[in-house]
């Protein structure tokens, strides 16, 4: 019984490590990347973007960082069009041009294709993170954020709270406190 369970475990052991050198390799081998300048008032900071093949499938990596905004939690998405202007708006909904195909920010919350988990940001007014995404691609497709009219990614002045059907605006983050349109590299 015990040469069955040890047989067993190294079994799963080795086909998890099998799949993260696959996925390793993938990553090595990015298909598309985009990058963007986030700006906002006193807010600086970078995204990178880089899509891996994994089996059948395509994973982004998405980082950021930036300095300049208030300690805390703060959301962030991509949004359907990729402008920036001074207070952001013209950046649209959030980017969902899945089946539901909803730009109102709070309508499809939290599964719009555009939803990224909220920043942590330090006392010192910075925020980093490192996310992977099924969601969205950078290659050609119906979830490319390189549509016909772009995509922006805004970070906003409040925690997005990741509420379902929420009655009312804000609970998505709440005001655009920076922008940044991605562009392929």
């Amino acid at each position: 019984m015990k040469s069955r369970l040890l047989a067993a475990a190294a079994a799963a052991v080795i086909g998890v490590t099998a799949g993260a050198a696959t996925f390793a390799q993938g990553q090595r081998a990015s298909q598309v990347a985009a990058t963007t300048d986030i700006k906002g008032k006193g807010v600086t900071g970078t995204a990178e973007f880089a899509e891996h093949s994994q089996g059948t499938g395509s994973m982004v990596e998405i980082t950021v960082q930036v300095s300049g905004l208030a300690p805390g939690k703060h959301g962030v998405h991509l949004h359907a069009i990729g402008k920036c202007e001074p207070d952001f708006t013209a950046a649209g909904g959030h980017f969902d041009p899945g089946p539901a195909s909803n730009t109102d920010p709070d309508a499809n919350h939290p599964y719009h294709m555009g939803d990224i988990p909220n920043l942590e940001v330090g006392a010192d007014g910075r925020g980093a993170m490192k996310i992977t995404t099924t969601r969205v691609t950078l290659s050609a497709g119906p979830l490319s954020v390189f549509d016909a009219d772009g995509t922006a990614i805004i970070i906003h002045g409040n925690e997005d709270q990741g509420i379902t059907g929420a009655p009312k605006s804000g609970v998505s983050g709440g005001p655009r406190v920076a922008c940044g349109v991605l562009m392929k590299k």
